[in-house]
This record gives structure tokens, sequence and C-alpha cells, in this order.
């Protein structure tokens, strides 16, 4: 992968199967995207997971250095990270078929990468941060290119995102229902914060119940896509 890093787990004695594109959070690759990477390995699913701050996350950086990494971040080298590593899964990893989810910053470049490349098999998005308004250093909107992505897709959001208004919301589900291929699974759970997924906010009940409800439903949406 050259100096490209990433996480990589892997089902134990496979030499083929299934796969998933990974792309954090703004924790980065922390202890929960591994975790996550290392269930999905243990499902059967070969997972790699994007690294979008260069070795830093939650393990060795506060919350204010990744922030600063995040505002930097260029969509177009990101998207170009990415295809390197969907190219790698189904490649030298030898994945037959390859999702993407993403988090936040990567439930938004998960839409942003189906919508250029058809080879995902899936496409699920937990809380994406896609506000209609656009930050300086983006280029592309999310809401809109999505109208190009060809796989099924599963959205989950959150109804007290505080980053993405209510009406984006609606206005993403519009423009995926607008397709003429590729499913559309939304999930809305009334209450919920941005960021509901992570750890450190699950001491709130309404937080703790959504991704009760909302995580095995997208690891029964991966497994039918992939399979």
């Amino acid at each position: 992968m050259g100096e490209l890093g990433a996480y990589l787990a892997r089902p134990v004695g496979a030499e083929a199967g299934p796969g998933m594109l990974l792309l954090p959070m703004i924790t980065g690759i922390g202890e929960q995207l591994r975790a996550w990477a290392d269930e999905l390995a243990g499902r059967g699913i070969t997972a790699l997971v994007w690294d979008p701050f260069k070795g830093r996350s939650t393990d060795n950086s506060t919350q204010d250095e990744r922030v600063a990494l995040l505002l930097g971040l260029d969509d177009d080298t990101a998207l170009a990270e990415q295809v390197a590593l969907l190219d790698h899964l189904r490649g030298e990893l030898g994945c037959t078929k390859v999702g993407s989810i993403g988090w936040c910053l990567g439930g938004r470049f998960v839409l942003l990468l189906a919508a250029r490349d058809h080879r995902l098999a899936n496409v699920v998005g937990f809380h994406p941060t896609v506000p209609s308004e656009l930050r300086p250093n983006q280029t592309h909107d999310a809401i809109a290119d999505s109208t190009g992505i060809t796989a099924p897709v599963m959205i989950v959001y959150p109804g007290a995102d505080a980053a993405v208004p209510v009406a984006d919301f609606e206005a993403l589900q519009t423009a995926l229902q607008s397709r003429d291929v590729g499913a559309t699974i939304t999930h809305f759970y009334p209450g919920a914060d941005h960021g509901f997924t992570d750890r450190s906010r699950q001491d709130k009940a309404v937080n703790a119940d959504a991704f009760q409800v909302s995580w095995p439903q997208a690891l029964a949406f991966i497994d039918a896509t992939t399979a």
C-alpha cells in the first residue's frame, strides 16, 4: 500500500470472500473502529479501514487536533486514497464483493465514493455529515452526488443531529429515492445525537438504544449485499 496506512482485519483462514471498506468518524482508526473491523472479520468479512489522519486517532491525539486535521482534508485526495484501498481489497486481498460503511465524515465520503465507483456492493452511512452548506475545504456535494450511486444504500440518521439539519437529511433521502437503481433504506432515530454510535455518547439512553437497534440491521444489510 506504499505510504497509505490502514487497519486490516481478516477472517481466520480466509483466502477470498466478501470485503468492506470502513471510513472512520473523527476518531480516526481508534479502538472502536478496530473493534468494528474485527467484528466484521469474525463474521467472515475482510475489513480494511481508511486512515484519514495519517496515524492520528483517539489513541494518541486530542479532539481539537483531529478537528484541525479534518478541516484540512481535501476531497479528491481522500477519494483517491479510498479508491486505492478498494483496489487492494478486490486485488491483492481477493475479495469477491466489496461494500463500504462510513460514520460522520466517513458517512459523507462513503456517498461520494459510491457515486464515483460503481464496484461497491453496498453503501452504509451512519449519521453522515452532509450539511447542504459545504466547508471551505470541501469541493463535492454529497447530497447532489448521491443520485449517481447504483448500489443499495442504508442511511442511519439521528433526529437531534446538531451537525446536519433534518431538512438536509430529507434532501439526501429524496435524492437517493430519485435513483432508477439501488434500494434506499433510511433509519430515523428521534432524539438521538450526531455520532450516537460512539461509545462515549452511549451513556445517554436514546443514543445507546439507537445503536442497539441500528447496528444489527446494518450487519444484516452488509451480509445480504455481499453474500
